[in-house]
């Protein structure tokens, strides 16, 4: 399947495959703080901001058929943090545990400093073992540890803040 992987700027007519994709990790509860799908119309303004040169977002497909997306994302939006951004991986569920984050993670590694990353963070669930492993195989270290910081179906979740330096 690796051959037949390709990964390539987004497109707006892409949005609804991504948002679909997002959609599926909601009734998860392990990868995002949405508690509800979200419409392709409330990420509109979300894409725009992607569009920048600097902080891109990335699909992953099969033939014409999107599986996965990363998205780089200003830490903060603010100027002295302009040189970190935040990534975000979602794999379609029938997708998972075949590489296909690793393809990505390792892509943004590498192109991070030509869109002037130095630093990349990743925000993820404390439960979420398959994303916290990804990371750390990688070469992320745990910078952040946020105790109950969320509540899903009445669960409080921990959030860890995890790093790698690029340069």
């Amino acid at each position: 399947m690796e051959n037949n992987l390709k990964i390539r700027d987004a497109l707006e007519n892409d949005l609804p495959q991504i948002i679909e994709i997002y959609n599926l990790a909601v009734p998860q509860k392990i990868a995002t703080a949405d508690l509800e799908p979200i419409s392709v119309e409330s990420r509109l303004g979300w894409y725009r901001e992607c569009q920048s040169a600097q902080r891109p977002l990335w699909v992953v497909e099969i033939g014409d058929r999107i599986i996965g997306w990363l998205s780089f994302q200003a830490f903060k939006k603010r100027a002295a943090y302009d040189a970190s951004a935040e990534l975000s991986i979602y794999i379609h569920t029938d997708y998972q545990g075949q590489g296909i984050g690793k393809k990505l993670l390792y892509q943004a590694i590498e192109e991070g400093p030509k869109f002037g990353c130095e630093t990349l963070l990743a925000l993820i669930f404390a439960h979420n073992q398959p994303s916290l492993k990804l990371f750390d195989s990688f070469g992320f270290q745990q910078w952040g540890y946020l105790p109950q910081i969320a509540v899903i179906d009445g669960v409080k979740r921990d959030l860890v803040i995890m790093g790698l330096h690029l340069c």
